[in-house]
């Protein structure tokens, strides 16, 4: 009677009263009564009153003593149970047998109480039950937990005949410690004995085949489990669906789930469980809703499953109902369930419906705090999730390596360098730093944050590295640009008996992303084929993005072509190739494709689009079309808009969708000043006090914008304003705006600040030092330049190819021949750069500056790429100005070849007529007026000049007379003794033919009309052709601006 009112009692102080009856009648020893006692003390969470009213029994039973013992592991109580079973070792009565134990030695497993657990076996051995079946058994479950499995198995060797529970132990303990072959070995061995295999064994055996990937072992065990007729173990069936669904085989998994004849709650959560794991949260809700209809009563488990697949069908109205089911059957006080809950409805976008989830939890435990930080990070809200991991350890729950990782992940986001330093001294002083997961985090985090050194240092002093510390390193390599550095670390991963995978693949490619690197793209590319990764869509996507970056767009057709399966992301990668390589038609090509073959667009499917529009019509469509299919534009496509409408010089647009726009955003601004700050430099200002009129804060994007007008328009006074509006508002002094600073003053003429703020910066970067060199270089200052060049590298820092290029034009601007020479040389033979176009023009001018034409040309000809206009002008500029005849002709000729247009031939031509070579340039009028289709027609003075000075006849006869033509055009040419005649009559008089003139040859004339830029035709008063101009300019000419 007294066992039953104890046993009824609803809460703590009925208890103790019942306590203190059975104390005052003397009946507090029974064992039925100490043991409802002890159950129910537990049941309310008062370990210590069990404990204590167990030692108030003086002489416990030990089938008492057991009871306590099991009653106190049954409710995990581990820490109470091993002190008493130490203090009754120690007592009197100090007794044990083989049920004793069994209970401590789980007790020690789950607690991972290793120094106990051995105490414990030692006891064990003193007692006599060292070879006993449950200790033995006990014993070897303890040492597979604890991960001593030589000790394990030198126990089980010690059992003289283990039974299918020690086997199942053993066999159990080599799958928990991923030893594959020893428990494969191990059931080999057991079959030897005749023992017959149970379910639980097959439960702990058919894992291993997900594990090593071998769906033929899996299947080769569940016929040799239907043969040995434990299909039936309620153990088994859910095991063998998990196996299944593992390897997509959904089919078979429902088969086998149908086929049981009592479907249990394990057996439903599997097959749910399934269907959620393989992205199908259609039929896991369906099966979810089977086993309400047949009356099965969902656990917690069954929820964690349907509410992940109520996330993933994007349907809010799923997860509210699984919400109301929860309340329904009572877990809403389960705290795991409101944790799912909650990350639920922050993947869902209701974080307002999390954070009142959270608020209202009666408890809020770790598994909750961990997933209101996740729910937060998801909706790119790192300012909410790292005060709410500042309130978990004010509440004093101690964060895990989860919220570590999830509050370090927030710094990274929002680049708060300070705030990570201090986490990662907290993961260090709190037991985390050999938590390889928290490391691989920090090391993402200073990878984030552009503090690639604190990377490597870090990633040097780990003692444990796995594939993911890799693969973090390499995407920091990536995203620095250093293709070298990235191979070297991926060649690593082999010497470090790790096998790369499908992200690591992935992370690689894009640092391949020049032409020259091409070759090394396709070797990746092969890698990946052999190594099984070329089905995998996201991959396929990364070779297209590399290939187009090298430039070779048609193997990323090719590969594009070849694929099964193309996503979005697969048609905008080859969209972002053509673009790159400015092929507009292939573009809109490939834009076309897309919409008949039904493939849904994306934001960054149209920002291609609109970079590539040939006519503003075209861009005014796909605005238009953006607007129609996109509800709420991204600040992105808003911004391409503009910047649409800028290149089409329609700033009317510009200014009209502007202010449409958010004007408190400030990146609609920083879009305006920035199209602006190529064409109207004052208007960047204009805009910048406009927008601070309306209280929108600027940002570094703006302070940068805003700097590069004010460069622009060489202000010193305004500049200096500026630089103080900067300091004033607090902005941090980062290494870019200092940068900016930098070549502001340098251009505005005030190089003595520039050096100053270079001297000043504490952390310089490559784009520091070049901005002050190229600074030198304007001034003409090429042995300042030089100078600072050797202080960088003295600092450590190693020049890149923008700095040569910054150090080769300084020489170029300074006329430093030799000291160019040796640059270029050192940019190619010590740090392995490969020159660019811009190298060599700097390298060209240089040498043409300094008349060292022949140089020049030489390195023209031994270009590895073709030459561009612009530097093939420049060189003839300087044969010219020279006077180079022969280089010129050489130069000229090259040319016409590359870049056959009308300037080159007149360039050309003009060297010819400087090197008093007019057969020669008279030749090279005509052929180009036939090569361009165009009438060739000439003035008179011109007439005059080609009738008497290009006719042999005439030279000669000139030559023997000791006189020249064209004394009045001020020409004296290279022959001994000759004269320039006096030419009768003006020119107006000579074209209208009032002088002794022959007939003219005449066709069109090269010089245009200023109004209509087309040949102007009028009518000769004399001559054989009705087609000559009348000049009313008489000015005299010189014969270079006469051809022209």
């Amino acid at each position: 009677m007294l066992s039953s009112s104890i046993s009824r009692c609803l809460c703590i102080k009925s208890l103790y009263k019942i306590h203190a009856l059975l104390i005052v009648n003397g009946i507090s020893k029974y064992e039925s009564i100490v043991r409802e006692a002890v159950d129910k003390y537990l049941f309310f969470g008062y370990p210590h009153s069990a404990v204590s009213f167990y030692l108030s029994v003086k002489n416990p039973t030990l089938l008492l003593q057991n009871l306590v013992l099991r009653i106190l592991s049954n409710h995990g109580y581990y820490t109470q149970l091993l002190s008493l079973f130490a203090e009754s070792q120690n007592s009197s009565y100090r007794r044990s047998d083989n049920y004793t134990f069994p209970i401590v030695i789980k007790a020690c497993a789950a607690d991972t109480a290793c120094r106990a657990g051995k105490q414990v076996h030692c006891a064990a051995l003193r007692s006599g039950y060292g070879g006993n079946l449950l200790v033995g058994t006990a014993l070897v479950d303890f040492y597979f937990k604890i991960g001593l499995l030589e000790y394990a198995r030198k126990v089980f060797d010690g059992v003289t005949e283990p039974d299918l529970v020690s086997w199942n132990a053993l066999i159990f303990g080599y799958c928990l410690n991923g030893f594959n072959q020893d428990a494969f070995k191990s059931l080999r061995e057991m079959l030897l004995t005749d023992l017959k295999p149970n379910g639980s064994i097959f439960a702990s055996v058919i894992p291993l085949c997900v594990r090593l990937r071998a769906p033929g072992l899996g299947g080769s065990l569940h016929v040799f489990a239907l043969k040995c007729g434990v299909l039936d173990d309620e153990a088994l069936v859910p095991t063998l669906i998990s196996m299944y669904s593992s390897f997509g085989y959904l089919s078979a998994a429902r088969m086998l789930f149908e086929m049981q004849k009592v479907k249990d709650l394990v057996s439903w959560n599997s097959m749910i469980s399934a269907y959620s794991q393989n992205g199908k949260p259609g039929k896991a809700l369906e099966v979810f809703q089977l086993m309400n209809f047949e009356g099965e009563r969902p656990d917690f488990v069954t929820m964690l499953s349907v509410l992940s697949s109520s996330c993933d069908l994007s349907d809010i109205s799923y997860g509210e109902s699984i919400h109301a089911i929860v309340i329904k059957d009572g877990l809403a006080s389960q705290i795991t369930v409101v944790a799912s809950l909650v990350s639920m409805y922050a993947k869902s976008d209701e974080l307002q419906d999390a954070e009142n989830l959270f608020q209202t939890a009666p408890e809020k435990s770790l598994l909750l705090y961990n997933s209101i930080i996740s729910g937060y990070l998801l909706n790119g809200l790192p300012g909410l999730a790292l005060p709410t991991f500042c309130d978990m350890i004010i509440q004093s729950v101690n964060p895990d390596s989860i919220s570590l990782i999830s509050a370090i992940s927030a710094c990274a986001m929002s680049i708060y360098l300070l705030l990570g330093k201090s986490l990662h001294a907290y993961s260090i002083r709190n037991g985390f730093y050999s938590n390889i997961n928290v490391l691989n985090a920090l090391l993402a985090f200073y990878s984030d944050c552009n503090q690639f050194q604190y990377t490597l240092k870090l990633f040097n002093i780990m003692q444990a590295r796995n594939l993911v510390s890799w693969n973090t390193l390499i995407c920091g390599w990536t995203d620095i640009g250093d293709t070298q550095s990235a191979v070297a670390f991926f060649r690593q991963i082999g010497r470090e008996d790790l096998k790369f995978d499908l992200i690591t693949m992935i992370s690689i490619l894009p640092s391949i992303h020049k032409s020259e690197n091409i070759a090394l793209g396709k070797s990746f590319h092969a890698l990946a084929i052999k190594n099984g990764f070329d089905s995998d869509t996201t991959l396929a996507n990364a070779l297209i993005s590399m290939y187009a970056n090298c430039g070779s767009v048609d193997d990323s057709h090719v590969l594009f072509q070849s694929m099964a399966f193309r996503s979005t992301v697969s048609w905008n990668a080859l969209l972002t190739g053509y673009r790159k390589l400015k092929s507009s038609k292939e573009v809109m090509k490939l834009f076309n494709q897309m919409k008949e073959v039904g493939q849904k667009l994306n934001s960054v499917t149209l920002l291609n689009i609109l970079s590539c529009c040939e006519a503003q019509i075209q861009g005014k469509s796909i605005h238009a079309f953006a607007l129609r299919n996109f509800h709420n534009l991204e600040t992105a496509l808003h911004t391409s808009s503009l910047c649409m409408y800028a290149r089409f010089q329609n700033f009317e647009y510009c200014c009209r969708l502007f202010g449409m726009m958010d004007r408190n955003n400030v990146v609609y601004w920083n879009s305006m000043m920035s199209i602006y700050s190529h064409r109207k430099h004052t208007e960047v200002l204009n805009f910048f006090k406009e927008m601070l009129d309306n209280q929108v804060g600027p940002d570094a994007v703006t302070m940068l914008t805003l700097v590069s007008a004010c460069s622009q328009l060489g202000s010193l006074d305004l500049a200096q304003c500026i630089h103080g509006f900067i300091i004033r508002s607090g902005f941090e002094r980062s290494t870019s705006l200092i940068n900016s600073f930098i070549d502001m003053y340098a251009r505005t003429g005030s190089i003595s600040t520039a050096k100053r703020l270079l001297d000043e910066l504490q952390e310089k970067d490559l784009i520091s030092w070049s901005t002050m060199i190229n600074g030198y270089g304007m001034h003409g200052d090429g042995e300042a330049a030089m100078e600072l060049f050797l202080k960088m590298q003295e600092s450590g820092a190693c020049p890149d190819d923008i700095t040569f290029l910054s150090i080769l034009s300084a020489c170029s601007h300074a006329g430093l021949v030799e000291e160019g020479r040796i640059f270029f040389k050192l940019m190619v033979e010590k740090h392995h750069i490969t020159p660019r176009m811009e190298h060599y023009a700097c390298l060209i001018d240089l040498f043409s500056r300094s008349g060292h034409l022949i140089e020049a040309f030489d390195i023209v000809r031994k270009l590895p790429f073709k030459p561009s206009i612009e530097l093939l002008e420049s060189l003839l500029g300087a044969c010219n100005c020279h006077g180079d005849a022969e280089v010129g002709e050489a130069v000229g000729k090259l040319l016409i070849e590359l870049h056959p247009t009308t300037s080159s031939y007149v360039m050309l031509s003009n060297i010819y007529s400087a090197a008093e070579r007019w057969e020669d340039s008279g030749r090279l009028r005509i052929y180009r007026a036939t090569c361009f289709g165009e009438e060739f027609h000439l003035s008179n003075d011109q007439l005059y000049m080609r009738r008497h000075f290009l006719n042999p006849e005439r030279l000669e006869q000139w030559k023997t007379e000791g006189i020249g033509p064209l004394d009045s055009w001020n020409l004296k040419f290279n022959v001994k003794g000759l004269q320039t005649p006096q030419i009768s009559g003006t020119p107006e008089e000579r074209s209208a033919g009032t002088v002794e003139n022959p007939s003219l040859d005449c066709r069109m004339n090269w010089r245009k009309c200023e109004k209509t830029a087309e040949p102007s035709k009028a009518l000769v008063y004399n001559g054989c052709c009705k087609n000559q101009t009348f000049y009313k300019d008489s000015s005299v000419r010189p014969l270079s601006n006469m051809i022209d």
